[in-house]
């Protein structure tokens, strides 16, 4: 029996709280007012993507929602009282104010707007866009360009193509990038592999003879990829340092002197 009434006795402090949360959730009420409709043409046509804005005089407030495909509009929230000016535009239709518009506390007013057509002469509109280096849809992956005013200003004593690639911020200056040894790095010239295939003591051929294989005047661009996410490139997790020499039809001359 002391269980049963015990089991009542919780049952009836578990409604108490009950009832005292929801009357605490009463008792809080409503303190904004909204506004809602639609927006149609005069042949009765829903207008989509109107604009419908609200502005609170006394502060200046605006309150701003577009209508749905349904050319509905709903705009919760609003301060209540007044007076609001209350404006709807749409492309191609002429733009309508309601003045001194006033809401209500817990009520959301009811404004249907019905817009005319009219003819708008518009100037030319001229659009200039210019291609982000660092965020387009030919990227893939963290890479560094050396353009080819960059190999011409490029301070270099032993003028080889070794230099140039001391612009990446992943080089540590002596040709390993990212902590990986240059011996798993990727050298490619105009498309080709580029490689030392001894591996003794130069990433690229030529080593032993203290020469550079490829003339420093000769390179137009250099590309350094650490981890590229195009299946041409490949079979390194070094870098891979493509290189690009400049066209054969392109008649130049390049003179430089140094001392020993």
């Amino acid at each position: 029996m002391k269980i049963m009434k015990n089991q009542k006795r919780s049952i009836g402090y578990i409604l108490s709280i009950a009832l005292f949360s929801v009357s605490f959730l009463m008792a809080q009420g409503v303190t904004t007012a909204g506004l809602s409709g639609s927006v149609s043409d005069a042949d009765g046509n829903v207008l989509a993507g109107a604009d419908v804005v609200a502005v609170y005089t006394p502060a200046g407030t605006q309150y701003g929602a577009a209508t749905r495909t349904s050319g509905a509009y709903t705009i919760l929230n609003m301060k209540v009282g007044g007076p609001y000016t209350v404006t709807v535009s749409y492309i191609g239709y002429k733009s309508q104010t309601v003045e001194n518009v006033a809401l209500s506390l817990g009520v959301t007013e009811r404004m249907n707007f019905t817009l005319t057509q009219e003819t708008l002469e518009m100037a030319g509109i001229d659009v200039i866009a210019e291609m982000d280096n660092v965020m387009n849809g030919d990227r893939t992956g963290a890479a560094t360009f050396i353009s080819s005013e960059q190999v011409a200003q490029m301070p270099s004593i032993k003028r080889s193509t070794r230099d140039l690639t001391r612009l990446d911020p992943r080089s540590d200056g002596n040709f390993s990038f990212g902590g990986r040894n240059w011996l798993y790095n990727n050298i490619s010239l105009d498309g080709s592999y580029f490689n030392n295939p001894f591996g003794l003591d130069d990433p690229a051929p030529g080593g032993q003879t203290n020469a550079e294989p490829v003339s420093f005047d000769a390179v137009d661009q250099v590309q350094v990829s650490i981890a590229p996410f195009d299946v041409r490139e490949g079979g390194f997790t070094g870098a891979g340092i493509n290189t690009v020499t400049k066209s054969p039809s392109e008649f130049r001359r390049a003179f430089f002197k140094g001392k020993k």
